[in-house]
């Protein structure tokens, strides 16, 4: 029996799509372990997939080194006697604990510094695996498996899972209503305005699908509350009672049942959208200068939105200058006839 130890990522939206990984993995080895060392945040995901055996904890915050302290953990784990471990973050800090552990075979792209940690290191050709779901899978397999085509059709995509008497629970406790479909907004996103979809065209597209019959929560974390009291505000006063802003006032764990529960869901590019492709919901993505190409919605029910070619770096710096142009330009109307093409189709 395979025992693997992995390094997981530390942002939601990549721990999903590392969900390929193992479910590649537990292809070729059916009867392997697969244990995950992630953030605790992330552990509500891992578990619900059933390829994870374990969620291990890591306790240490992104971007510190904390030799010492990785040292221990390292010697912590060498009991569990692991056959290899793959390492998906890039940095010399992740490949610091299988090498501690003293795993044998220690697997993961060239990365700065890692030649003594790892010792089976693999050069990314990313003109073969343009997509980060691809260069996590082509780590479960031989080296000598360089380009895309070489690896497995189709691509096993994520896969959580939710069960029905879950969303049972999440609906009663939220005081969500059984007699109006659910629509979800996902409006917020990592480094701020630049992702997101204006709060105005959210509002805009909530009023017209409530007066459709339908009701809107809308998910995201405590940050952008406002952004959702923005837009109850913006609503008819007879729409509001029909639209829950539940931004900031769910665990993951919740938001991930409540996704599950809604009939399609509208988001920017963030977590939630990659956790609403992996729960294979109707999905509406809005890109803007952010690359679909690197890191989209991986859903046969997703459609991407997005009126610019080319990637754009977005950082914190760029949330002085509010909301991004081509979302601006993203018209409710189009979300709206996507939207309902997918309901119309699921």
């Amino acid at each position: 029996m395979l025992k693997i130890l992995v390094i997981g990522p530390s942002w939601i939206g990549d721990m999903v799509m590392s969900q390929s990984l193992y479910r590649t993995i537990k292809t070729k080895y059916n009867e392997s372990i697969i244990d995950v060392i992630a953030p605790a945040w992330c552990h509500p995901l891992l578990s619900r997939m059933p390829e994870v055996d374990s969620a291990l904890n890591m306790p240490l915050d992104h971007g510190i080194l904390a030799l010492k302290k990785r040292y221990y953990l390292g010697k912590s784990l060498e009991t569990n006697n692991y056959d290899r471990a793959y390492v998906l973050p890039n940095s010399f800090k992740s490949a610091l604990i299988p090498f501690f552990a003293g795993i044998k075979h220690r697997i993961g792209w060239r990365g700065e510094m890692r030649y003594l940690v790892l010792n089976d290191i693999r050069i990314l050709n990313k003109v073969e695996f343009p997509m980060m779901v691809e260069r996590y899978i082509a780590l479960g397999y031989d080296e000598s498996s360089t380009f895309s085509h070489q690896l497995p059709h189709p691509i096993l995509w994520p896969k959580l899972v939710v069960n029905e008497d879950e969303k049972q629970i999440i609906i009663k406790k939220f005081a969500l209503s059984n007699y109006r479909l659910i629509i979800g907004f996902c409006i917020g996103a990592e480094f701020g305005p630049a992702k997101i979809w204006p709060h105005y065209h959210y509002a805009a597209l909530a009023e017209q699908l409530i007066a459709e019959g339908y009701q809107l929560i809308l998910l995201g974390s405590i940050k952008d509350h406002k952004i959702g009291n923005a837009i109850i505000q913006m609503l008819l006063e007879s729409s509001r009672k029909h639209c829950k802003n539940l931004v900031g006032q769910t665990q993951l764990e919740e938001a991930v049942i409540l996704l599950a529960h809604c009939v399609a869901v509208v988001s920017n590019d963030s977590g939630l959208m990659h956790i609403t492709a992996a729960l294979n919901r109707p999905l509406v993505a809005l890109y803007g200068p952010s690359n679909p190409d690197f890191t989209p919605p991986l859903s046969h029910k997703a459609r991407v939105i997005r009126l610019i070619g080319g990637y754009y770096k977005v950082r914190y710096s760029d949330r002085k200058y509010g909301y991004h142009q081509s979302l601006i330009d993203i018209n409710p109307s189009r979300v709206h006839q996507e939207l309902i093409t997918l309901l119309n189709l699921d």
